[in-house]
């Protein structure tokens, strides 16, 4: 049953966050999605009791992640991401996949599905969360924006693939005949998103990029649903498609006009960002077992330790196998943020849950530290490179006063 008061509640904290976070700016920057899930345990029913999700908050909350991966997958430039700096990429997620199943193993005392649930969940990267930050703070375009983006993507989509293959219930063979089925289909249809767009295509988006009709934005929303579709219908996840669809999307807007594929990404931006994507991290929030966490144990002391072991089995092996151009505190910052995971977490230790294979004590205490990742490993990685950018400044004015 539909409660209207749940989803005016949540709508109501979406607005109050970047408020609280604009307000907080004068003293330190905190991530705005801090605040989002801050506000939903907060009027959720551990604290006030006010909301509960039902089933409308629950779809348009599995919306909003979905929206959150399909503008990651839009945001990776393979131009720019490919040959060595994916290969580093792709090599660090398969060590930190290899370490955190490792350590699932150890933790769990040997239960194997329990250490996939675990493992997978140490491996991933919050892009989307990351994205804001580094667009904010002027990193997204730089030499260092594309490295985070390939290790970022990586971090996605790796435990994207994972969560297919190995917490899907099937058998390896099954799922991985699958995916590549999906895969298949999937490259038919960036083949067709690579072929020139027909004049009428790009006059009809222009023509009603301002009006009621909106040609492009339903045209991407369309390519998102099918995308959705077509991987609830191989059985795999849905945000895989979502990814996938944020990619076709790169490839289709570009053929036409950068005014207009600025117009209608800023359009998609806003729907996502400024309805779905909070609604979902809100949501986080309502549903985030508050009590579990508190009630002490083993849930708060694994909190730390889950922590740390985002920065060990993620960060390390990212900071190892970063680009050598990287300087020394590029790859501190790259680590720190490839450490940041949240939206993924959510969703895998979900699918523990909903398999009974871990408790919700240990899932709440991996959404804890992946809360506390979001919190503070960004703040460490714009400190460095803000401290970074400081010592630069000094280093040309010394120049120029030696020049002098």
């Amino acid at each position: 049953m539909s409660h209207p008061g749940t989803l005016l509640l949540i709508m109501a904290a979406a607005v109050l966050a970047p408020l609280l976070a604009h307000a907080a700016g004068r003293w330190i920057r905190v991530p705005l999605v801090i605040f989002e899930i801050a506000l939903g345990i907060v009027i959720g029913p551990d604290v006030l009791g006010w909301a509960r999700p039902d089933s409308v908050v629950d779809t348009l909350s599995h919306l909003g992640l979905a929206m959150l991966i399909f503008l990651a997958g839009y945001e990776i430039e393979f131009a720019a991401v490919r040959g060595d700096t994916l290969r580093r990429s792709m090599g660090a997620w398969l060590v930190s996949l290899a370490l955190g199943l490792t350590i699932g193993l150890i933790l769990t005392g040997g239960a194997v599905t329990a250490a996939l649930v675990l493992g997978t969940a140490l491996t991933s990267t919050a892009l989307g969360t990351v994205l804001p930050i580094l667009r904010d703070s002027g990193d997204l375009r730089g030499r260092f924006g594309t490295v985070v983006l390939a290790f970022g993507a990586v971090g996605e989509f790796g435990p994207i693939i994972a969560m297919a293959l190995l917490l899907s219930g099937r058998q390896p063979l099954e799922s991985a005949a699958l995916l590549v089925a999906f895969a298949a289909v999937t490259a038919l249809a960036v083949l067709w998103a690579l072929r020139p767009r027909p004049p009428w295509f790009s006059r009809v988006i222009a023509e009603t990029l301002h009006s009621s009709g909106q040609f492009a934005v339903r045209f991407v929303m369309l390519l998102l649903v099918s995308m959705l579709a077509l991987s609830a219908a191989f059985g795999l996840d849905t945000l895989l498609g979502a990814f996938a669809a944020g990619v076709l999307t790169r490839l289709v807007l570009s053929g036409a006009a950068p005014a207009s594929a600025t117009a209608i990404l800023g359009t998609i931006e806003a729907v996502a960002f400024g309805f779905l994507v909070p609604l979902f991290f809100v949501v986080t929030g309502i549903e985030f077992d508050l009590a579990a966490l508190v009630s002490g144990g083993r849930a708060l002391a694994l909190l730390p330790l889950f922590l740390a072991l985002f920065l060990l089995v993620r960060g390390v092996p990212v900071a190892l196998l970063a680009p050598r151009d990287l300087r020394r505190t590029e790859r501190r910052a790259l680590a720190l943020y490839t450490a940041t995971c949240l939206p993924l977490v959510v969703a895998i230790t979900t699918i523990g849950l909903d398999e009974k294979v871990i408790s919700s004590g240990d899932a709440a205490a991996l959404v804890g530290a992946a809360m506390v990742s979001v919190l503070v490993f960004p703040l460490l990685a714009l400190r460095l490179r803000a401290r970074e950018g400081a010592a630069s400044t000094r280093a040309r004015r010394g120049e120029g006063t030696e020049t002098w």
